[in-house]
């Protein structure tokens, strides 16, 4: 961690000269919140905010280029050098009866006060650039010695009044690598009321945020045993206890934790992992067989699952369609017997852009199963080389890399747009995978023509 004297060289000139230009007007000014909390990390803050005792109009008179982002809490965003950097008036807050927003925003004089308002004792120090001078009035620097989370005065009152601040505790703890304080962990617990009124799209962002920590299972880990996943996602939590075949050392929570941790820090990806294997205790049965556990299309149970709660969790229709085809594809069984049409096949049935995200899906479901898996891993890895291979060669695998188009079949066939165009494609790109030297525009007519005469059109 860096030493507080230290501060001083680690704050990049542009802020120091917002906090000049403030200084030289009369105002005070700090750098504050969470690019403080990483500096004092050993971390590169991404984004700097200035606290100051200007007030929003007399912070718009000192800059050319200011924009009044949110100027009913005092906020102004200071366009300098380039870059973007909040500058928000210093004030304290009432009382929080939506449990998100403050009911009314007053400024106030003192730096002290102004942290007496925020979340977690990490987010409660500002730093005087200028004057070298580290307010920490409710011990965030020690906290953040001994790696504890704490808030900023009672927690049940903390909470209360913005219910994401739960979400965010189990989050921090995380990404930061924070040990909770017990009386911060007993309320959040007593706070959920709170937190059922945070909208789905915050929650969403939280999770996302917590896909970055080095080890993301700490914030999911706290999430169920406070509480809180029973409110954002029941189902993950019948995967606790929910007991697998001989195959794995874990029960379904578990190994979906470990998957979770393997896997590449891509957010999207993550989440992915984390939702694999949610359609399993619906599935689990014991064979007759072996009396052992099976969980037959679990993989296409867990993707409508999963498409349910991600459409409610308000993502993008291209991280939905993401995450829903790794999970429905995630069962990869590559064998040695596979030929190269069938390696064509694997890629045309999961997507080109899919492959990458569910081999390293795929590789860190394998690690996660707590057993030798050397074998599994080396398949996957042949996999991946004959995928690549498929793909150098050029082999069409889309129709749109077949050696003509819908114009040419209409052309062909002499008939206008419809349907049949579509499933002429379609019934060729079929036969191309098979047998890639048919992709050849005479061939491929002459293949029109005899798939004709079958009537399989």
């Amino acid at each position: 961690m860096l030493e507080s004297r230290l501060l001083e060289t680690a704050v990049p000139r542009p802020v120091l000269e917002l906090c000049k230009r403030l200084r030289k007007n009369g105002y005070g000014a700090w750098v504050v919140g969470g690019c403080l909390r990483d500096l004092l990390l050993g971390r590169k803050p991404e984004d700097w905010d200035i606290a100051t005792t200007a007030l929003p109009v007399q912070t718009m008179r000192l800059f050319s280029r200011a924009v009044p982002t949110g100027i009913e809490h005092g906020t102004i965003t200071v366009l300098w050098r380039g870059k973007s950097y909040e500058v928000t008036t210093l004030r304290g807050e009432g009382g929080y009866s939506d449990n998100r927003h403050p009911d009314n925003v007053f400024f106030v004089s003192e730096i002290e006060q102004d942290l007496a308002r925020r979340d977690f004792t990490i987010n409660a120090i500002a730093f005087d650039p200028l004057d070298k001078r580290l307010t920490d009035p409710f011990g965030g620097m020690s906290d953040l010695n001994h790696r504890i989370l704490r808030t900023v005065g009672e927690p049940i009152k903390r909470f209360s009044e913005d219910g994401i601040r739960v979400l965010r505790a189990a989050r921090f703890c995380a990404t930061h690598e924070l040990q909770i304080q017990s009386e911060t962990l007993d309320a959040i617990s007593d706070s959920l009321d709170s937190f059922r009124r945070v909208s789905h799209e915050r929650v969403r962002d939280e999770w996302l945020k917590a896909m970055s920590a080095a080890i993301p299972s700490i914030a999911f880990e706290l999430m169920r045993v406070t509480g809180i996943l029973a409110i954002t996602c029941p189902p993950l939590l019948d995967e606790v206890g929910c007991a697998q075949n001989r195959c794995h050392a874990f029960d379904v929570w578990q190994h979906t934790m470990r998957c979770l941790d393997t896997a590449i820090p891509d957010p999207i990806l993550r989440v992915a992992a984390l939702l694999h294997d949610i359609g399993k205790p619906k599935t689990r049965l014991v064979s007759e067989k072996t009396a052992d556990y099976t969980f037959y299309g679990h993989e296409i149970v867990g993707a409508e699952m999963a498409d349910e709660w991600l459409r409610d969790y308000r993502f993008s229709n291209r991280d939905r369609k993401r995450i829903v085809d790794l999970i429905r594809y995630h069962l990869v069984c590559y064998g040695e017997d596979w030929t190269d049409s069938a390696i064509r096949r694997f890629i045309r049935r999961v997507g080109e852009e899919n492959c990458e995200d569910l081999l390293a899906l795929a590789r860190a479901d394998v690690l996660a199963k707590g057993r030798p898996v050397e074998d599994e891993l080396l398949m996957l890895q042949r996999l991946r080389g004959r995928i690549r291979e498929v793909v150098h060669a050029g082999t069409a695998l889309r129709i749109n890399q077949l050696a003509i188009n819908g114009h040419d079949v209409m052309k062909h066939l002499n008939v206008q747009p419809g349907p049949m165009i579509g499933k002429v494609l379609a019934r060729l790109l079929e036969r191309v995978i098979e047998d890639p030297n048919l992709n050849q525009r005479e061939r491929l007519f002459e293949l029109i023509d005899r798939l004709f005469d079958q009537g399989e059109f």
